[in-house]
Order: C-alpha cells, then sequence, then structure tokens
C-alpha cells in the first residue's frame, strides 16, 4: 500500500540564544530528530535545520504519515513442556495463548535443531507519525548541549533561554503535544522589531515565505550569504577589503534575523595606534568588520550587520559610530601611555606574576628563554646576543595597559614597543614571533631570531611542566603542550634549520637547575615530541606504516626525521620495496632467534655457495656508494641505491639455507644478512612497511 507523505515542521521560539551556541544547538537538534525518525522507521525525502536568534527549527520533507505495520513473531513455551502426555496443553500455554489473545489451537509451530515451540505471529500496526513526533523532540531538547540551563518564572522547566512557542505541524495539521512548558499551536515568532504579534502558519510548506513576511530568514546558509553579498556591495563602494573571518561571519549571522549591512567611520586620528588593538576591538568589543585600503592599511571606516531596516539609516550609523569612538580611545590612551615605559624598565614587574607555582615567575622565565635562545641562535648561526635580547624582553608586553586589556595582541604590541624603544629590528619581530604558529595553519615566525625565541619558549614550557610530573593526560592540557610540540615540529622542519631536539632539551634540563623533580623529564619530553610527528604526518596524508618505520630509529632532528620520511614514502612506491621490506622482516625473526654471536664481518673464504658471495659483492658495491649519501644525509637515493640488492638477496634466499648445519657458514650468513639489514636501519625499520 502506498504511504502517504507530508512536510513536518517543527520550531522552538525562544528568547535570544546564545550567537556562539546557534550553530551547534540547530545542527545537534536537526541530527538528533533525524536519527529518531530513522529508528522509528520513518522514511523521508530530506530534512533541513534552520536558526536564527529566536528560534531553533527543522523541516522534513516528503515524511511517512504513519509507520508500516510490522509482522512479529511470537515465541511460546516449548513443544514438549506445553503439553502433558496425553496432549493436553499446560497452564503455561494457556496462559501464554491468551496474552497473544489466542487459542492454544491456533498457535503455529517454530521447529529449529534445538527444539520445537509455539509461536505466534502477529501483525503489529504501526503507529502515526503525529503520535510519536512529541516525544522525538523532548528526547532531542534533552540531549542539546547547554552547560547551563536557565529556569524562568515560576516554572522549574530548564533551558538554555525562556521558551514562548512550539510550533508541530505535519502539513496543515499541528501536532498536539507539549515540550519545555509550551502546549504546540500554529503560531511563530516574527522579527522583535519589524513585525508585532505572532505570525500564523497554514501549512509546514510555507514556513519560510511565512517568515520572510515577518521580516525573518529563517534558513542560517542564506541568511550568511546575504551578509556576505552586502559585505561585497559595501567593498565595491569603498574600493576597500573588509577582514572578515569565520568566527566572526557566524557571530554576526547568529545575532541577526533580517541583515541590513552599513558603514560607519571613525576619526583618523585613532589610525595613529597600531591596527592589531583597533582591529580586536571593532571585532571582538562591537563585531564590526573592520576594512583595509587597497595596500592593506587599516581604514578609519568600519562595515558592521544591523538587524533592522531602518527608515533612517543615518541614525544608526551615528549610534554605532558613537559606540565604537570610547573603545578606540582606551587603545589610544593605553598605546600613549604604555610608551612611556621601555620594555626593559618592565622587567623587574615580571618578578609578580608567575609562571607556574614549583618553576617561578615569568622574570625567570624570560631569563631561560633569554639563554636558550642564544644557544639555538648559535646552533643555526644566527646572532646570539640578538636573541638573548629578544628572549629577555620576550614577556615583557605583558605588563603593558595595551595587553593586559587587549590579550590578543601579546607579542604584537612587543614590536610596536620595542620599535618605540629603538631596539634592533630583528628583536622586535621576534617579539611578535614568539607565539607562532598559534593554531594548526597558523603562519611561522618571518626571521630565524624570531624561530629561536619561539623554539626556546615552546622548549621551556614543555621542558617545565613535565619536570614537575604535569604532563597532559586524556584531553586534559592546560599549558597547550601539544601545541608547543607540534609548533616546535613545523618551525624547524618547514624553516629548514638543522636543530636537534635532544640537544635543546638537555640545554633546557640544565637552565632550569634544580627547580626539575623529575628525573626522566629529558627522556619524557623527548618521547612526547616524538609522539607528535605521528599525528602531524598523518595530517599530510603520510601513512602510518611509513611514519613508524622512521619512528624505530627514534631520530630527535626534525629535518632529519621529514628527510627520512620523504625517502621511505618514495621507497615504499618503487617495485622492490614490498620484496625487500619481507626480506628484511624475515632477517629480523631469524636473528631474534639466534642466541648466539655473529662475526665482526662476513668473510668470503667461510663462504661456500656462489650465491652469497654473489650477494656479498653486490652488497659490498652498493656499500660504497651508499655511505657518503648517508654522510649527506641523502636518505632517498641511499634507499635508491639499496634496492638494487632485491635481485640477489632473493636467490640468496631461494638457493641458500641461512641455518646451515656447519655453525661457522651459519654464522657468516647471518652476519651478512645483519649488515644488510643494517644499512637500510640506518635510514628506517623498512620491514613495517606494508603493501
Amino acid at each position: 500500500m502506498k504511504m502517504n507523505k507530508n512536510t513536518l515542521l517543527i520550531e522552538l521560539g525562544t528568547e535570544e540564544l546564545p550567537p556562539k551556541a546557534l550553530k551547534k544547538l540547530a545542527t545537534t537538534f536537526y541530527q538528533q530528530i533525524t536519527e529518531q525518525l530513522n529508528q522509528a522507521d520513518l522514511s523521508f525525502e530530506s530534512a533541513q535545520w534552520f536558526a536564527s536568534p529566536r528560534r531553533l527549527a527543522i523541516k522534513v520533507n516528503a515524511l511517512d504519515e504513519k509507520q508500516s505495520d510490522k509482522e512479529v513473531e511470537k515465541r511460546g513455551p516449548a513443544v514438549n513442556v506445553a503439553f502433558d502426555a496425553e496432549g493436553n496443553p499446560s497452564k503455561a500455554a494457556e496462559g501464554w495463548a491468551r496474552s497473544n489473545g489466542i487459542t492454544i489451537d491456533q498457535a503455529q509451530r517454530l521447529t529449529t535443531d534445538k527444539g520445537e515451540w509455539l509461536l505466534h505471529k502477529a501483525i503489529q500496526p504501526g503507529k502515526n507519525t503525529a503520535e510519536l513526533i512529541p516525544d522525538m523532540v523532548n528526547i532531542a531538547l534533552s540531549k542539546l548541549p547547554i552547560p547551563k540551563p536557565m529556569r524562568w518564572g515560576s516554572s522549574r522547566t530548564q533551558f538554555i533561554r525562556p521558551v514562548h512557542t512550539l510550533t508541530l505541524m505535519y502539513g496543515e495539521q499541528i501536532i498536539a503535544g507539549e515540550a519545555l512548558g509550551v502546549s504546540s499551536n500554529n503560531l511563530l515568532q516574527g522579527h522583535r522589531f519589524h513585525h508585532q504579534g505572532l505570525v500564523t502558519l497554514n501549512h509546514a510548506d510555507q514556513y519560510e515565505d511565512t517568515l520572510k513576511e515577518a521580516f525573518v530568514i529563517a534558513d542560517y546558509d542564506t541568511r550568511r550569504q546575504i551578509i556576505i553579498e552586502q559585505i561585497k556591495k559595501q567593498e565595491a563602494s569603498l574600493n576597500a577589503t573588509a577582514l572578515i573571518d569565520d568566527d566572526l561571519l557566524e557571530e554576526v549571522t547568529s545575532l541577526v534575523e533580517w541583515p541590513v549591512t552599513l558603514v560607519g567611520t571613525f576619526d583618523e586620528e585613532f589610525l595613529q595606534v597600531p591596527p592589531e588593538p583597533l582591529i580586536y576591538s571593532m571585532k571582538d568589543h562591537q563585531k564590526y568588520f573592520p576594512v583595509n585600503d587597497a595596500n592593506g592599511n587599516l581604514l578609519n571606516k568600519f562595515i558592521f550587520v544591523a538587524n533592522i531596516e531602518s527608515k533612517d539609516p543615518e541614525k544608526v550609523i551615528f549610534g554605532n559610530e558613537k559606540v565604537i569612538r570610547p573603545r578606540l580611545s582606551d587603545a589610544e590612551f593605553f598605546f600613549k601611555t604604555d610608551k612611556k615605559q621601555s620594555l626593559e624598565s618592565r622587567l623587574a614587574s615580571l618578578e609578580s606574576v608567575l609562571f607556574q607555582k614549583q618553576l617561578g615567575t615569568l622574570k625567570a622565565k624570560s631569563e631561560r628563554i633569554a639563554m636558550l635562545s642564544e644557544f639555538t641562535a648559535k646552533e643555526i648561526n644566527e646572532d646570539g646576543l640578538l636573541a638573548y635580547r629578544a628572549g629577555l624582553l620576550s614577556k615583557t608586553d605583558l605588563m603593558s595597559d595595551m595587553v593586559l586589556e587587549f590579550p590578543q595582541v601579546q607579542g604584537t604590541m612587543g614590536k610596536y614597543y620595542a620599535q618605540n624603544d629603538g631596539e634592533d629590528a630583528a628583536v622586535a619581530q621576534a617579539l611578535e614571533d614568539q607565539y607562532r604558529p598559534r593554531f594548526a595553519g597558523d603562519t611561522l615566525p618571518e626571521a630565524n631570531i624570531g624561530c629561536a625565541v619561539a623554539i626556546a619558549d615552546k622548549i621551556d614550557t614543555l621542558v617545565g611542566i613535565f619536570g614537575i610530573n604535569q604532563p597532559p593526560k586524556g584531553d586534559k592540557d592546560p599549558f597547550a603542550l601539544r601545541r608547543a610540540a607540534i609548533g616546535l615540529i613545523r618551525i624547524i622542519i618547514e624553516k629548514q634549520l638543522d636543530l636537534d631536539i635532544a640537544s635543546l632539551v638537555a640545554k633546557s634540563v640544565e637552565l632550569y637547575g634544580d627547580k626539575l623533580i623529575n628525573e626522566n623529564t629529558q627522556a619524557q619530553v623527548i618521547d612526547f615530541v616524538l609522539g607528535r610527528f605521528k599525528s602531524h604526518y598523518q595530517e599530510q596524508g603520510v601513512s602510518v606504516d611509513v611514519i613508524q618505520a622512521v619512528l624505530a630509529n627514534s631520530p630527535t632532528a626534525p629535518l632529519d626525521f621529514e628527510k627520512r620520511i620523504l625517502a621511505v614514502q618514495h621507497f615504499k612506491a618503487m617495485e622492490a620495496a614490498q620484496t625487500l621490506a619481507a626480506a628484511n622482516k624475515r632477517v629480523g625473526n631469524i636473528l631474534a632467534k639466534f642466541d648466539g654471536e655473529l662475526s665482526t664481518s662476513f668473510s668470503q673464504k667461510v663462504a661456500t655457495e656462489s650465491e652469497e658471495i654473489a650477494l656479498a659483492e653486490t652488497f659490498a658495491t652498493l656499500q660504497e656508494k651508499v655511505q657518503p649519501l648517508l654522510a649527506d644525509k641523502n636518505y632517498q637515493d641511499a634507499l635508491t641505491v639499496l634496492a638494487e640488492i632485491k635481485q640477489p638477496i632473493d636467490i640468496f634466499f631461494d638457493s641458500v639455507m641461512v641455518m646451515a648445519d656447519d655453525e661457522a657458514v651459519k654464522i657468516n650468513r647471518l652476519t651478512l644478512l645483519n649488515e644488510i639489514r643494517n644499512s637500510f636501519l640506518a635510514i628506517a625499520d623498512i620491514s613495517v612497511l606494508q603493501n
């Protein structure tokens, strides 16, 4: 029988929802409802979620009117206990039959290899969709990610914001139900300012059009796209570029129901302040989009998205200009005040701020960073004194009024204040570079002095926290050590710096002196960083077996690690790789079972078979080519050369008995195989490579 279908609309009308949580709430609500519909065997063509400041909604298209009827089997007692010797039914059998509304004579039989049972096949009628929806809605609402629910009025009902309306409609039918203390009807909230009273919805299909007439763009993505297009028009009119980031765009989309994009202006005098605090003030405090000119310089303009279509937009613009002025005035005041005191003079104040209780103050940390920065800079042939100076001043801007007000500009303001103080340009740039990369995909330090300070800062934190036995546990990483380790790896590899993590960690441990209580700090930090290599390369699409092959050697120089990864990837794609990986694994297994002592080198005098002599001669020839390649860390070419051993080693294994009865011959052959295996192991353990 063909099932009737129609559109389901579920909408919860609320007070203004938290903008940063809106999209997550809406998508979770959508997932919960669609999962329950699928579990209830209610088919539908498609589903769409909606979200605006005052509503969460989902529309399900072509949804079944009811569940299909199901045939259910109800097994009764086994036949041998359902009847006595005379064939009379037992009380248990009669009770089972009565519970199913049948007589014993109407029962069917189920025969299996384990016996025979009474059976009743019944048709279970499907429930109407309208009957199921209210419970689904309540279950979905109970599973929304709401960290701090609230209560309102005299009700004990709790939700993220007070609820005013609930609309459950199937086609033009209003589904009776209740959620969060509100009964379902067909009334929707229109725009708070542009539409007075509630809106009547006549059919679920008319949801978006009905709300649009009430000045509400219900679809989140549509509203977002409207904002983008309006911003583009404003950009064209200004011949400028708006600074749009996804988080701000999402937040603004979540703040308005009827977006109207306008342009405001602020006094040009504020442009004397560095752009970063002005930008953060506009974005974070006011949710405005700052604007750059064609040369990338900040303009005294901003684009903002209003939630009303005013008959007098100039008043709306004036109001926003009035609001932003004191914010920018604060930034200007902080900048002028901060410049009166040099960064160097702020060093003493760092003594009053703890880095970590057991590890001392920020001043002590700055001094360690300075010395480690100098050490690191010298390792990469850079000016150690400049690196020391940058490390010493690295945290001083944290004590400035500007950074206390705008923590996001730490480091950046240090650069500006260092320039104001007449510090070397490399020192000033390093103060900004020290925190890079701040997140996945972020830019790296511009120059090597900045790299040295950034590396020193990250190493100091890793060593210190591991040194007091507080490594990350599970998803808890309060000191962001995983991010620090990944940043460390990225800087060294992408900037092509010849640095060894082991030597940097050892120097940092030395600088901490007796503050560290963990005797295994150095080993644990190195293991932790090596562990980050796996996630670093997996994100780049490198297969796990390639990573494991390199990790087997635990190379602690990231750039060296990178070269080995590239070499093994190249080798794995070669025709000989599979055979040689298997051969290395075989050799490894043989040697693991051998408890004797190998010779110092293979001896042709002891060899008895031409195949082993041929293998040894080929290997000796290849080694002459490989050794200088390894010395130059040209691992890719070294593996390519070693791959030439495939044919002679195949012939060897096919023709020669490794574990010969003659002990001297056996040891000689094992020695040769061990030498070959060690040549590969000098680069990576290729035995772990998979097809």
